[in-house]
């Protein structure tokens, strides 16, 4: 599994500023972790700038020179992702510069080849390691484990079916909490003692 720091990312995306659908694309695919097929997939009306949220319930493919909207990959993927406020605030700067925007419009109306080359010129510009679109879902998780959140919200988050899924795919990121729970478990101790 290879993926982007948050430093590495951010070198990256900076030198996607030219182009604003590109820039805002690879922003929404690395701080909520959804799939590209998630993100190509996204309406107006799937954003909600008041309760800072993305609503994931559908997917962009393109199947025979076809594009085709479907359901999301498992019903978990069905879900809505709570956004920070920073994203909240490019993503309302991305929305007001599309003008004639209809609520069911797709907010990337590209296909997963322009964001392939898209982040291949990136990886050009900014000199950081090549990796896969679906990378950035990786990038995504390894910053909220490094942030200290369970496996449960990731999962969650990530609209995996299973827990298993992101302990399988995840666990070797997760540190060895031995010791820290040691730690605890002194403190805990202490504390009675000195009671």
């Amino acid at each position: 599994m290879d993926f982007w720091t948050k430093q590495e990312f951010m070198k990256f995306v900076d030198c996607l500023k030219d182009k604003p659908q590109s820039y805002m694309a690879f922003q929404i695919l690395y701080w909520t972790g959804i799939r590209i097929g998630e993100l190509m997939a996204l309406t107006y009306k799937d954003i909600d700038l008041v309760n800072k949220t993305i609503t994931i319930n559908k997917s962009f493919q393109r199947i025979n020179k076809k594009d085709l909207i479907t359901e999301p990959k498992t019903p978990k993927s069905n879900r809505v992702i709570s956004i920070p406020q920073f994203l909240t605030g490019k993503i309302e700067e991305y929305l007001n510069c599309l003008y004639g925007i209809m609520p069911t419009d797709r907010l990337f109306p590209f296909t997963k080849h322009y964001f392939t080359n898209e982040m291949i010129r990136g990886v050009k510009k900014s000199g950081v390691k090549k990796i896969r679109l679906h990378d950035l879902r990786h990038g995504h998780a390894s910053l909220l484990i490094e942030m200290g959140l369970s496996p449960l919200v990731i999962a969650e988050r990530l609209g995996h079916e299973k827990i298993e899924t992101t302990l399988n795919t995840y666990s070797h990121l997760y540190p060895n909490k031995q010791k820290e729970l040691a730690d605890k478990l002194n403190a805990q101790y202490e504390m009675e003692d000195n009671l």
